[in-house]
């Protein structure tokens, strides 16, 4: 491990952390200046800045031979964490948040686009710092390293490691040669589509606030709303276009939980890129199945008035949780059993590869199941040759034992945080849920963590745990394992 390749490479990211801090000084004092959090961001600006700086100063220039695999997991593991830590102070600093252990849950929440929240009483803190919460989704969902490749072309060289490292996904997709040109290209796409759903909100009646709140939420699939009910709010509120609302969240939330090569495709002009993609199509089935099942159980057991409202929650519920956005408009904790089973499942699969959703990812559950089938056609017809085919396109056997040991993997780390996470003396529901709600990177599960609740009640030791199993859900495993091996720390 080269270690001042690593301190440069981190001081890259907390340089642009300080420049986005600096912002929020300036939003702070120049639109909100009554509730004075202009000092907590400049103080924290401050401090990432000079940390930045004694990074760099110690690390020295970057070089291509600098980077390797080990680098690229290592700023990956490591630079979220430490991002988690600074991007803390602003609310810890200004007091909306005075436990630090709850500030880095928060943060850590934001960042890997969670959407955990300990907060009670959200509607109390600061705009500034609401709103800094909510863009710390923003930043997380393409990825802060990835950001850091499309600014930065200098980390072209080399930055396949550290491209590969966070980007989610089995095989993350280069529209360009560049590395740097394809990050920029995947960050162009995110942000126009954020900008479109932001403008659609604020011209439909919700105040520019809310407006870029939600749509930092929705398109990072983060969750954090700046309101205490999140989008049920403006049904409480009796709010004139709330369907308006919930329809155009919808709509961005299943954009974002789609990969982001097809958006950028489309937009060269294939619109037919979609369909004739098979995981996509696997993706709006599984929307579709899910959506109907639950709106069917939901009717069986009465639990609404009539069926457009029925279809109504179980659309904004379903998609919300696949693409594990993490967004409530009902207290999905008082459905029958059938449709909250079904709602945890979902939270299992994610949505898609190359997309800001979180999960195992579609791509992966697909291949399970291709993988699994073709064993079964092997056993009764053992003389045939099976393979696994993902449209026209041949999925080796590498590449098939490679995902079917990420979700081996990732299901023995969901047993091992059930187990740690049961000494906190909680029932199984809420247990069982928050871990997958974590490592998944949703947010809200059931129980005493459902849509309605929070984790502020949990003891700081479960919350260090889940903060790890966000980072860990957010990069998917390797790079926050790697970082634990004593191995790739040696030269």
């Amino acid at each position: 491990m080269n270690f001042k390749a690593l301190a440069s490479l981190i001081s890259i990211l907390l340089f642009l952390n300080s420049l986005f801090l600096l912002i929020f000084v300036l939003i702070a004092y120049l639109i909100y200046p009554a509730e004075n959090q202009y000092i907590a961001f400049c103080i924290s600006f401050l401090i990432v800045l000079f940390s930045a700086i004694f990074l760099r100063l110690w690390g020295g220039k970057i070089n291509p031979e600098d980077m390797s695999f080990r680098e690229g997991f290592a700023v990956a593991g490591l630079g979220w964490i430490i991002i988690a830590f600074f991007g803390a102070l602003p609310a810890y600093i200004s007091g909306d948040i005075p436990s630090f252990t709850d500030a880095y849950f928060e943060s850590m929440s934001g960042f890997t686009t969670t959407g955990a929240s300990i907060l009670s009483n959200i509607e109390s803190l600061g705009h500034t710092v609401l709103l800094w919460r909510s863009f710390e989704h923003w930043l997380g969902g393409m990825g802060f390293i990835v950001l850091s490749l499309a600014l930065l072309p200098a980390l072209g060289i080399g930055g396949m490691e550290l491209y590969k490292a966070e980007v989610p996904g089995p095989s993350p997709d280069k529209l360009v040669p560049r590395v740097s040109e394809t990050a920029r290209l995947l960050y162009i796409v995110y942000t126009l589509v954020s900008l479109t759903q932001c403008l659609l909100l604020w011209m439909g009646g919700m105040n520019l606030f809310e407006s870029l709140c939600h749509t930092f939420g929705t398109m990072g699939t983060g969750g954090f709303s700046p309101l205490n009910q999140s989008i049920g709010s403006y049904t409480i509120r009796s709010q004139a276009n709330t369907i308006y609302f919930e329809i155009i969240i919808i709509i961005f939330m299943f954009i974002a939980g789609t990969n982001f090569s097809l958006h950028y495709k489309a937009m060269k002009g294939d619109l037919r890129v979609y369909f004739k993609d098979p995981e996509f199509r696997f993706y709006i089935s599984i929307l579709f199945l899910g959506i109907s099942t639950v709106a069917a159980d939901l009717y069986i057991h009465k639990n609404y008035n009539s069926i457009p409202e029925i279809i109504r929650h179980s659309t904004f519920t379903v998609v919300s949780i696949m693409t594990t956005t993490g967004y409530s408009t009902e207290n999905f904790n008082n459905w029958p059993g059938y449709s909250k089973s079904l709602l945890v499942l979902f939270m299992f699969i994610g949505g898609m590869a190359g997309s800001t959703g979180g999960g195992m990812k579609t791509l992966r559950i697909m291949a399970v199941l291709k993988e699994s089938f073709a064993e079964i056609q092997r056993t009764i017809h053992p003389k045939k040759i099976y393979s696994v085919h993902f449209g026209t396109t041949y999925i080796s056997r590498d590449i098939l034992q490679s995902l079917n040991s990420f979700v081996i993997v990732y299901f023995l780390f969901y047993g091992t945080g059930l187990l740690i996470l049961s000494a906190a003396g909680l029932d199984f529901e809420t247990t069982a849920s928050m871990v997958i709600a974590c490592l998944a990177n949703i947010g809200p599960g059931l129980g005493q963590v459902g849509p309605a609740e929070n984790y502020a009640h949990l003891p700081d030791y479960a919350k260090w745990v889940l903060s790890y199993f966000m980072v860990l859900g957010r990069l998917e495993l390797i790079p926050v394992i790697a970082i634990m091996l004593p191995r790739i720390w040696k030269k």
